[in-house]
């Protein structure tokens, strides 16, 4: 672990993880948006737009490394309850990088307002429409983290059952996949997480899913059938409340398709990707991100023998 990563475990712990309050949807909010303006903006070199699509809208990024016909459907972290593709300007050009595609950012409804199965409902159009667009399913990948992450697994497993197009792959960071809050480490991590408060995640799930059941798969995929999906790189930080969901999760997938990985990073914080800018960590994290798409998409696109 870097200097560095220690240095910001101790930072976000003071500045970012919430003590014990009255929790409140408008001042969670409040301060992300105070946030959006400390995110760095993409290089000049990138182009950024966003794109209507019928009650959708996506943000589209795309950089010189991005190869046409290739996309990635990106959905962001916020309990479901909050964030928005603007504060992910700062990585979501990296991950176009890396993976040489052009990303799209999609803005799906949050809760309270719009309470589960919106943000699905959401997923599962925007995912449709990129799918119409491009028409190549061995170029078109799904990303998440955190909400986002669970939120790209239950996306896979709803267009399976419902016999869609599935993506190539997937990539979760740090997914949030059981609703039911059955995971050992909410406890075993509560004090040793820098980010994450446990007590508020009771509070998340409310919002979102309004009395809904919790062991819905289309809620908590750790409770749905794994087979069937394409293969799943998931992140996740050792010390996380959200480890076990990960763990757990990445087992399932494991079982039905033995390509999927789970990576484990000693002491590295909730979505610590996003702190590339000063994050050794996350630059590898990245990486292999890149490494893991570009390595699925050689095998199935093998170069023709010499003998051929």
């Amino acid at each position: 672990m870097s200097l560095r990563a220690e240095m910001l475990r101790l930072g976000i712990r003071m500045f970012l993880k919430r003590h014990r309050q009255p929790f409140d949807v408008a001042m969670w909010r409040a301060n992300m948006h105070r946030m959006e303006r400390w995110v760095p903006r993409p290089p000049r070199s990138t182009k950024t737009s966003v794109v209507q699509a019928g009650h959708l809208r996506l943000h589209r990024i795309a950089t010189p490394a991005s190869r046409p016909g290739r996309n990635v459907l990106y959905l962001h972290g916020g309990a479901y309850i909050s964030g928005a593709p603007i504060y992910y300007r700062h990585f979501t050009w990296r991950i176009a990088n890396v993976t040489s595609s052009t990303v799209w950012a999609l803005e799906y409804r949050l809760a309270p307002e719009h309470p589960f199965p919106a943000a699905l409902d959401d997923a599962v159009a925007g995912f449709l429409w990129l799918a119409r667009e491009t028409g190549d399913q061995s170029e078109l990948f799904v990303m998440g983290d955190s909400a986002g992450g669970g939120l790209a697994l239950c996306l896979l497993m709803r267009l399976r059952d419902e016999r869609k197009l599935l993506p190539a792959a997937a990539v979760a960071m740090s997914p949030w996949t059981d609703l039911a809050l059955t995971a050992p480490s909410l406890t075993e991590n509560a004090a040793s997480d820098p980010m994450l408060n446990v007590d508020d995640i009771p509070e998340f799930v409310r919002c979102y899913l309004a009395g809904a059941d919790p062991c819905n798969p289309r809620a908590s995929p750790l409770y749905g059938d794994a087979f069937g999906l394409p293969p799943v790189l998931i992140h996740v930080g050792s010390d996380e409340i959200l480890r076990d969901d990960a763990v757990r999760m990445a087992n399932k997938l494991k079982n039905g398709d033995p390509r999927s990985r789970l990576e484990v990073w000693p002491r590295m914080p909730h979505v610590f990707q996003l702190f590339v800018p000063v994050l050794p960590e996350a630059h590898a994290a990245i990486a292999q991100i890149g490494e893991f798409i570009s390595n699925l998409h050689r095998d199935a696109n093998p170069p023709p023998s010499p003998l051929a």
